[in-house]
């Protein structure tokens, strides 16, 4: 961990935090969800340094070290695929292997549509091939519960009300252990916040220390949860133009069996069915038998073999496969 460096570079009038190691003309660039931060990709950017690419992960803007937007509630997630290429050309880097997870899956995603030659491959992790209206699973919206936390931390003010109860470390810790199950965080009624649905004192999942939970619980003292709330939750229905648009570029879509994420209506059906490859013909699917919606956390050296055999890179999976994540 010592060894990743850190610094901020200019990206659409904003300073990005960026966190890197390894050198060379290969990069693999990592996007995080929520409630991620660079730091969720730790294990895998030491693992692929030594076996010769540039590592890179980035704060989205507003999101830990990063700066805030002038206002937040205005971000969209084309805003974040636009400070991702400036990104790109801030650090000289005309193409890059593409990790996203959570709504870094759908940064990813609209960034392979958008600028298909700044990108070599796309691997998905926690979200299928989605854009924001979920145009793949219109149909299927009415059947979400009322109480279905994304629905709750869409409406302004809700969440942050349940959010400022309890400081962001604690906070954090809730949405980790949440997300962490199988079923997905929905509330009895309207009485019920998403927050109560955890107790303060169930024990964090075994891969997922206190240091850990220190490191995360410090950034977003930094940050908040203002651009947060935004993007993903507050932008995930609003239409980007993209639902008939193709990924071309080879890619992979690595989910966990036990990803509360599968219980979302139609979701799963959506990938087992093939239907996804409709959007991105190129794509090849793993389940991860033990896997939740933290694979890279939970299952890293798993995560990066199989990582490691798509997009064009698989004259390195053996070398990956023989590198310590740790």
């Amino acid at each position: 961990m010592e060894k990743i460096q850190h610094s901020h570079v200019p990206a659409k009038g904003l300073k990005l935090h960026v966190a890197e190691i390894g050198t060379g003309p290969k990069v693999v660039v990592f996007l995080h969800g929520f409630p991620e931060i660079w730091y969720s990709w730790r294990h895998q950017m030491i693992a692929v340094a030594n076996a010769g690419y540039r590592a890179i992960s980035v704060d989205f803007r507003g999101y830990g070290l990063s700066e805030h937007p002038s206002e937040p509630e205005k971000a969209t997630f084309n805003d974040f695929v636009d400070d991702v290429i400036a990104l790109l050309d801030s650090l000289s880097i005309s193409k890059a292997h593409f990790v996203g997870k959570d709504f870094g899956a759908i940064v990813a995603a609209m960034l392979a549509m958008l600028h298909p030659d700044r990108l070599s491959c796309i691997i998905l992790l926690g979200v299928p091939f989605l854009v924001p209206g979920l145009s793949p699973l219109q149909s299927q919206l009415p059947l979400i519960p009322p109480g279905f936390y994304m629905q709750r931390w869409m409406v302004p003010g809700r969440a942050e009300a349940d959010f400022g109860r309890f400081d962001e470390k604690t906070v954090v810790r809730k949405v980790y252990t949440m997300f962490s199950g199988s079923l997905p965080p929905v509330a009895a009624d309207d009485n019920q916040e998403i927050m109560d649905l955890v107790d303060l004192y169930t024990p964090l999942p075994s891969w997922f220390t206190e240091e850990d939970l220190a490191e995360y619980g410090s950034l977003y003292e930094k940050s908040g949860f203002r651009t947060a709330l935004q993007v993903p939750y507050r932008n995930l229905m609003v239409p980007c133009g993209l639902d008939n648009e193709k990924i071309t570029a080879p890619g992979l879509l690595i989910m966990g069996e036990k990803d509360y994420i599968l219980k979302f209506p139609g979701l799963e059906d959506y990938i087992r069915t093939g239907k996804i490859k409709e959007s991105v013909p190129n794509l090849d699917v793993t389940f991860m038998p033990e896997g939740n919606h933290f694979v890279q956390e939970q299952l890293p050296e798993e995560v990066l073999i199989k990582e490691s055999c798509v997009c064009g890179m698989n004259k390195e999976a053996e070398k990956w496969s023989n590198v310590s994540v740790i």
